[in-house]
């Protein structure tokens, strides 16, 4: 693995989804990195799906640096109630803005994406070569699929342009800023939601989807954004690679620790006649322990960290 050279701090560094979960912690990790030239506009300002206004955007703001953040993500319910939209709309974003980077002539570009790339019944942990080694679990194909071209999308610009653009797979992320909607997030915002909202209510019982019996692991957003510009610094190569906490636990086990954290005290009822997905997803992360780089953030710490956000922004949190 070749080693990138660093940023420098002046450089005009821009983050698509600068105000989503992921987007938002770079955007604060960089800050507090000395980064002075950050660049990040809303959706309700441009929609990353209209070519000819992402160029006219690119043209104004000339990045020197692209960290590709945006994306439209949801749990199972959402993906499976909307594939065409996860298809489409990630497929139009990304390619959107990786071409109108590498029209302005952008060297280093950061691509996010997402361990559901990976084959349902992938070899555990997941190694980087198992991709599009085998079927993919059809509750989140679609959006796996955009991802996957994103990937190739990254080594195809590499080969033709000679670019030192790199692409990441993140586990389940989680942390401030995420998505709280009860039907549409991901399992763990999703759950303590709902495990909050039936601890005030004391509510004697909490139904979670499925058996419980899945793994999956669960990565601190903040650790997601210090994992990308070290990535940015120090890793320059076309395949793609892990970026985890390097453990898992079951749903079953997550629940609990969900309704202790948020101080629930009912039961826990799994309902099996819901999906499960895929029976376990945990990342090799051995590339990344090797590049020196490893989260910090414990499940308990980072949940604690995460509901005491909820908490503070309960009143004004997304229902979508």
């Amino acid at each position: 693995m070749s080693t990138n050279a660093p940023i420098d701090r002046s450089s005009r560094v821009y983050i698509s989804g600068h105000s989503g979960l992921v987007g938002s912690a770079i955007w604060r990790y960089l800050e507090s990195q000395g980064f002075i030239n950050l660049l990040g506009v809303s959706s309700g300002q441009l929609d990353l799906r209209d070519r000819p206004a992402v160029f006219s955007y690119f043209d104004a703001i000339r990045p020197d640096v692209v960290i590709d953040a945006a994306a439209k993500v949801g749990g199972i319910h959402a993906n499976s109630t909307y594939p065409a939209e996860f298809l489409s709309d990630n497929l139009q974003i990304q390619l959107n803005v990786m071409d109108a980077a590498n029209a302005h002539n952008v060297d280093r570009l950061l691509f996010l994406g997402s361990s559901c790339i990976y084959p349902r019944l992938a070899p555990q942990p997941i190694k980087e070569d198992s991709l599009l080694t085998g079927p993919l679990e059809p509750t989140n194909q679609a959006y796996a699929v955009a991802k996957i071209a994103g990937i190739m999308q990254v080594q195809a610009v590499r080969t033709q342009y000679g670019r030192r653009w790199i692409s990441a797979m993140p586990t389940n992320l989680y942390g401030p800023g995420d998505n709280f909607h009860p039907q549409n997030a991901h399992v763990l915002p999703s759950l303590v939601r709902r495990f909050d909202a039936a601890a005030r209510a004391g509510s004697p019982s909490v139904e979670v989807w499925g058996s419980g019996a899945p793994r999956r692991e669960f990565l601190y957003v903040d650790d997601m954004a210090s994992a990308a510009l070290f990535l940015l610094e120090n890793y320059d190569e076309p395949e793609t690679i892990n970026v985890g906490f390097g453990s898992d636990l079951s749903i079953a086990e997550l629940a609990q620790l969900v309704a202790g954290t948020v101080g629930f005290e009912g039961r826990i009822v799994q309902d099996a006649s819901k999906p499960d997905g895929t029976p376990q997803k945990l990342l090799d992360v051995s590339r990344m322990k090797a590049l020196g780089w490893e989260a910090s953030t414990s499940l308990a710490d980072g949940l604690a960290s995460t509901f005491e956000w909820f908490r503070q922004h309960h009143a004004s949190l997304r229902n979508s």
